[in-house]
């Protein structure tokens, strides 16, 4: 697996290069937004971690281009601590995962480590392959979604997000819960949930601000709706 690693701090961008090479991973390291651009054009990666703070092109405008390549590229924030707008926003941005600075290098890998498992593994078994709801289709093997015939471009995690609640129709999951189910933390933010919970309405509700499919159950979570008939036929149906 090829990482591109863009961070301007020298002694940080080095660490972690060092460290995730040693790991098994292959590393492009860039210290500059436009140079991380530049370098995925010659040289796609399999998942970018990619600093916030950098000098001209900021972390934001970054992922943005590259996901106008890539609409699926699993991207991994890096964050100050404390500065939960800008890990909301990252989220908001389409971010698979973030970490805080200061990070251990093994937690940077961890969570490498998980969404590149979420982002490449096929259906499990036992598991329908396309799971429906209405004009709503996702394929898991493709990992695609769209609806009404017209795709529908989700990040990895969205889609994750997408599938767990279809395939759970009528459940009703806290944040922690889905933070389990679906990141595989079992300690995190839960302000991460709220976030692809708002995103992922804005793709597949008509109207998010009154949504049908993914509703919330106040005091408890959210709950996926179906929007047609259970059909015994449907894999989804439960």
């Amino acid at each position: 697996m090829r990482i591109l690693l863009v961070e301007d701090d020298a002694t940080v961008r080095e660490a972690v290069a060092a460290y995730l090479t040693r790991s098994g991973y292959t590393v492009d390291a860039v210290a500059a937004g436009d140079a991380a651009i530049e370098r995925y054009v010659e040289s796609p990666a399999d998942l970018v971690l990619l600093d916030l703070m950098l000098p001209g092109l900021g972390g934001f405008e970054v992922c943005r281009r590259l996901r106008s390549i890539r609409r699926d590229l699993p991207v991994v924030m890096v964050t100050a601590r404390g500065q939960e707008h800008e890990r909301v926003q990252g989220l908001q941005h389409g971010a698979d995962d973030y970490v805080t600075k200061p990070f251990s290098l093994r937690e940077v890998e961890l969570r490498i480590r998980s969404v590149l498992r979420r982002a490449s593994a096929p259906a499990s078994e036992g598991v329908y392959d396309v799971l429906r709801d209405g004009d709503l289709v996702v394929d898991l093997g493709a990992r695609s979604v769209t609806r009404g015939g017209a795709p529908v471009a989700l990040t990895s995690r969205e889609l994750d997000l997408l599938a767990w609640l279809l395939q759970h129709p009528g459940t009703v999951w806290g944040r922690d819960e889905l933070l389990r189910e679906v990141w595989g933390w079992e300690v995190g933010d839960a302000s991460t949930v709220t976030v692809h919970v708002r995103r992922l309405r804005e793709k597949v509700e008509v109207d998010p601000s009154a949504p049908l499919r993914l509703v919330t159950v106040f005091g408890r979570g959210y709950r996926w709706d179906r929007t047609d008939p259970a059909d015994p036929a449907d894999p989804a149906a439960g």
